[in-house]
């Protein structure tokens, strides 16, 4: 193939993130060098092969004499439909090659070929080699053959907007951390079996190529289980269509689940390894699993071969568990490397000797070094003291250990994603965690005081650290009741009611108001009517339980209900598609009043009600942040322009105002706010109406609820503070 003019495309990856626009520049420039032959090294997109296509469709005008080639790169693909793939690449004339050594035959002459090994093979052979590991002879990490010491903060892509993901990033970065750890919610990805979304908010690729171009190493877990405070921790609820499983266990059904899963997840993280060229450095197997009844080992080794099939042999995996040999009892396995975790204030030095029972040598690690804690509704917003913080985190850092500061900033629970514990309670909206970084990612006193420990120890970034985002109050906006639930019920549930003899549950699913029945609170009300009256219950779903024995919590009515000493039978029951109602508009039923005025009771049922507002001209930088806050209103759920902002329960406390990213905000046309008040609004009362306001309340002062009670083990360490 003397005098051949070969043009090679190097990491051509087609899906949503390469725009028509861009590939068609990348196609007219290889034109104009007019190649006998064009190579194209890439990866495949899961996106649904079609509606990816005009996208792609550029390439379809490539026409080199001798063939245009599209060779999958060497990494794993990011696609289970490779079929479809090559058959859209064969419609535009380009030949579709697997990713073993390809050898390219002249049509001309079956003599004239040569061999292509892969793009990412002729760049490994000129790049120095990357490692991580451990030196268990000394007592660290290895990076690259040098020991290594780590300092990270949790940040959850899950909890953060995509668009604020950068701010996050640079201002952990500035802080002086080496690395971020961030968990992978299985329910976020796959919210029904087979069907996965890693686009906008989900792209874990694109946070951690972030993560990477900033300059900051991912510390990964992966889960499947996660907790996080996160719905059910996040494992997907459809696997409790099977009733009888048992989770985070040899369970068949449980295990088949979890392949598939991880034989989608882990392919996507695999270039992102260190060894690789991306930032992860350690993959974290389960999550505090010693923490947990099941106790199996099997379940343990057969995630260990599962992570290391997937990902290779040269990777660091370990567990984490908290910092008692109890829990390390049935969290560690050997060949996973053991980690603790542990609070400010108590004994640095017998955490770490419990971490020595299962890891006699090796780096001593704090996986989840606690800058604040978790909220529950009806409790106070827990604060933790910053100097008791600081000064643990000093002794740590002292002692050459590795840290990991969980939350640095904690973020939002948006929509339904909030957890809860048992006894049961739920968490609010709010994520904040008291962290070093607020939920609206502003800069905190805590987060200078950490820096300033943190310098002492390694030198920080020069430059300047991202300011807090600037936030405004818009001011009230008037409400307008759409209508009952009861009233919209043909839009919310357009097929109509399943009918059962006897309740179901969510996942067997998929008007005079008398009363509110609540979990571990009110079984009972008593009720008015006449003989023959129809009797509607409104069912939430508050979050399921993200920790210990209770995660197979199962939602709806679980129980027959009765009336006296009888049994309600011929149930007419009506699933609710809420957001994607609201996402496409929701049509009321006739005007109420924006006012007071009006009948009280006819404000007592659970309705949807709507208002519009308008970013104000002439003044620059907006749309920004902002609070909202529900004078009047109880409790319910908010949408502004679709996107579901979360639950709010000002009545409950702590959280009383919920935060708005300025991403979700317009300002070339109205914005549409859609608030479901499930218990009782204030429009035939006072003026209905919401406000924004520029300064956030999480913290309210409430009768709160008895705290003698322990949600679990792992608050115990909140008495002494």
């Amino acid at each position: 193939m003397d005098g051949l003019k070969v043009v090679l495309l190097s990491d051509i990856h087609l899906g949503p993130t390469v725009g028509k626009t861009k590939l068609a520049m990348v196609v007219q420039m290889v034109k104009a060098l007019k190649p006998d032959i064009t190579v194209i090294v890439g990866d495949l997109s899961d996106s649904e092969v079609m509606a990816i296509r005009p996208a792609v469709e550029p390439l379809s005008e490539l026409n080199s004499p001798l063939g245009t080639y599209f060779v999958t790169g060497n990494h794993e693909y990011y696609t289970s439909d490779v079929n479809s793939w090559f058959e859209l690449l064969k419609s535009f004339n380009i030949h579709p090659l697997h990713n073993e050594n390809v050898k390219i035959s002249s049509p001309r002459s079956s003599n004239d070929w040569f061999c292509l090994a892969g793009v990412d093979d002729i760049e490994a052979q000129n790049a120095p080699q990357r490692s991580f590991g451990i030196d268990y002879d000394n007592n660290y990490f290895l990076k690259d053959g040098k020991p290594f010491r780590y300092i990270s903060g949790s940040i959850h892509y899950s909890r953060v907007p995509r668009y604020y993901w950068k701010d996050r990033l640079v201002k952990m970065k500035m802080a002086g951390l080496d690395a971020i750890q961030t968990y992978v919610p299985w329910n976020y990805h796959e919210f029904k079996p087979g069907v996965y979304n890693f686009y906008g908010d989900r792209d874990i690729k694109y946070f951690l190529e972030l993560a990477n171009e900033i300059g900051l190493l991912v510390i990964l877990r992966a889960g499947p289980y996660i907790c996080a405070e996160w719905d059910m921790g996040g494992l997907p609820a459809w696997l409790l269509e099977k009733e009888s499983i048992v989770l985070r266990s040899s369970d068949l059904d449980y295990l088949e689940a979890v392949d598939r899963w991880m034989g989608v997840l882990l392919p996507k993280m695999k270039p992102h390894l260190y060894q690789n060229g991306g930032p992860v450095i350690m993959v974290q197997v389960e999550n505090e699993y010693g923490s947990y009844f099941a106790c199996d080992y099997d379940y343990l080794r057969h995630l260990q071969k599962l992570f290391h099939r997937h990902l290779g042999d040269e990777v660091v995996l370990f567990t984490t568990d908290g910092a008692n040999k109890y829990y390390l009892r049935c969290g560690a396995l050997q060949g996973l490397y053991a980690t603790v975790d542990f609070a400010p204030g108590g004994n640095v030095t017998a955490a770490f000797l419990t971490q020595r029972g299962s890891e006699p040598r090796g780096p001593l690690v704090n996986s989840e070094f606690y800058t604040g804690w978790l909220d529950h509704w009806g409790h106070p917003h827990s604060v933790v003291p910053t100097n008791t913080i600081a000064k643990t985190l000093d002794e740590i850092l002292a002692r050459g250990a590795n840290v990991n500061m969980y939350m640095f900033i904690g973020g939002t629970n948006f929509a339904y994603w909030n957890g809860a514990n048992m006894p049961y309670s739920s968490q609010p909206t709010s994520y904040d965690y008291d962290a070093p970084l607020s939920e609206a990612g502003d800069l905190t006193d805590k987060y200078f005081a950490l820096r300033e420990v943190i310098g002492r120890y390694k030198h920080l970034p020069e430059g300047p650290i991202p300011p807090t985002t600037p936030k405004y109050a818009y001011g009230q906006v008037a409400m307008e009741k759409l209508g009952t639930v009861a009233e919209l019920l043909d839009d919310l549930s357009p097929s109509g009611p399943i009918r059962s003899t006897y309740p179901l549950s969510f996942v067997q699913l998929q008007q005079v108001p008398q009363g509110v029945l609540e979990r571990g609170k009110s079984y009972m009300i008593n009720i008015t009517g006449k003989a023959g009256a129809n009797l509607d219950v409104l069912v939430e779903n508050m979050g399921r339980v993200n920790y210990g024995k209770y995660n197979n919590d199962f939602k709806g009515l679980v129980s027959n209900l009765s009336l006296g000493q009888v049994t309600l039978v011929h149930w007419e029951i009506y699933p609710l598609d809420i957001d994607s109602v609201v996402g496409h508009g929701l049509n009321g039923k006739g005007g109420e009043s924006k006012t007071s005025g009006g009948n009280p009771s006819s404000y007592a049922a659970p309705a949807f009600y709507t208002g519009r507002f308008s970013i104000p001209s002439g003044i620059p930088d907006l749309p920004q942040d902002t609070y909202i806050k529900f004078p009047g209103w109880t409790k319910g759920q908010i949408w502004i322009n679709g996107f579901n902002l979360g639950r709010y329960w000002p009545v409950r406390g702590p959280q009383v105002t919920l935060f708005v990213p300025s991403n979700i905000l317009v300002s070339s046309s109205p914005n549409n706010i859609t608030v479901l008040e499930l218990e009782r609004s204030p429009c035939g009362i006072q003026k209905c109406a919401i406000e924004f306001v520029d300064k956030p309340d999480i913290n309210a002062t409430l009768q709160y609820e008895s705290n003698t009670r322990k949600l679990f083990t792992k608050d115990l360490w909140l008495d002494p503070l």
